[in-house]
């Protein structure tokens, strides 16, 4: 046999020693090492270690196995292959100082993407450590190197936007958290995720949707798959939260009260919260008017609409302007409000149903204009 010596004793060992479900695995990563088939066994050594139950064996699979043909693979798998050892580690900081040696090794002119993906996850668990300052500057580093690529694997830009998503959550950085999540979502199969990813990941977007004050349209969480992670679970209410919220239901909101202080970052955050539902109840109110004619609406219907003193009115249609919301003009001396424009939205079912019966109001204006045009000017219509 053409094997290494040292490879040919440990692949040898783990067919004896491995559980009957995984020790055929060595014996072919032994028949394709020998016959040197360095892309199938790439692919097969990336198959064995995301099997769950080959967790403790990945660590020696890298060392003992991988590290002596690694010349022979793709630089990207290879990060990979020590990124699963890495995991394995009982130490945050040696799985740092690990992949940060990997990093050197691929820093090579034909392996960039490695490098710039080794980069990322060992900035990943200096995150883990609390290193923001650190995991900043190596974001900041690798958001130039990805940008200056001209193709990028997939894996590479899930890595990017899983750290920033980690980043900005750590900083609490509600806004700059969604953006990052709903990209990494972007770039990855959900199904591969766990069903406590799923749920972890569809909890923390329902947070920052919530606590941001720049995000004002729900539509790309509500019609991402991901929310579903949080129907049958204990965080069910929030998809809930997050219904009433895109529907400017002060009502809905004010039922998932007690549910909301169960959660300590909403509940440091009512006020805030007060005041967005608010505006969606605004938003809502100016959207429910578009195509009816009715383009200017008095303190007195916004007050009760969105249950605030009238005097309060025009300081929440300030917000609303400011935030690029709506577009239009405030009357002070006629107490009411001229709206041009309101910002798009995701449309739950019964706001589609509000839409269609303005449709068929429109449709019948439309039809009486041209019964009185027909009857005033019938020679147009001869």
């Amino acid at each position: 046999m053409d094997v290494d010596s040292k490879v040919g004793a440990y692949l040898q060992t783990q067919q004896r020693e491995a559980p009957a479900e995984l020790a055929h695995f060595f014996t072919e990563f032994e028949d394709l090492y020998e016959r040197k088939i360095w892309h199938q066994l790439t692919k097969l050594v990336e198959t064995f270690i995301n099997i769950p139950e080959a967790a403790p064996f990945r660590i020696g699979i890298y060392n003992e196995f991988v590290r002596d043909w690694q010349k022979y693979m793709n630089k990207v798998k290879l990060v990979l292959f020590a990124l699963a050892a890495a995991r394995q580690f009982d130490s945050i900081s040696a799985a740092a100082e690990f992949m940060e040696k990997i990093a050197k090794e691929v820093d090579q002119p034909e392996s960039q993407e490695a490098h710039a993906l080794a980069l990322l996850e060992s900035a990943h668990f200096r995150l883990l450590l609390n290193d923001l300052d650190s995991t900043r500057d190596t974001l900041e580093k690798c958001q130039r190197m990805v940008e200056s690529f001209a193709t990028v694997d997939p894996v590479i830009y899930a890595s990017f936007y899983r750290v920033c998503a980690d980043y900005y959550k750590a900083k609490a950085s509600f806004g700059q958290y969604y953006k990052n999540a709903l990209l990494l979502l972007a770039c990855i199969d959900i199904q591969e995720l766990t069903v406590e990813d799923r749920v972890q990941r569809a909890y923390d977007l329902s947070i920052a949707a919530l606590l941001s004050d720049t995000i004002y349209n729900f539509g790309d969480l509500l019609s991402h798959p991901i929310i579903d992670a949080l129907k049958g679970t204990e965080h069910e209410w929030m998809v809930a939260l997050l219904l009433a919220f895109n529907a400017g239901d002060i009502g809905k909101f004010e039922s998932l009260t007690g549910s909301l202080h169960s959660q300590p970052l909403l509940a440091q955050q009512e006020s805030f919260l007060q005041q967005k539902i608010r505006l969606m109840a605004l938003i809502e109110s100016m959207f429910k008017r578009q195509g009816t004619g009715a383009r200017t609406i008095p303190f007195g219907v916004v007050s009760a609409e969105t249950k605030m003193p009238v005097n309060e009115i025009e300081h929440l249609v300030m917000k609303a302007l400011s935030l690029g919301l709506i577009r239009g003009g405030i009357d002070q001396v006629g107490q009411q409000i001229t709206v041009q424009w309101v910002q798009p939205r995701y449309l739950g079912k019964d706001q589609i149903k509000n839409l269609v019966d303005r449709l068929v109001q429109w449709e019948g204006r439309v039809i009486e204009t041209a019964q009185q045009m027909s009857q005033t000017t019938p020679e147009l219509f001869a």
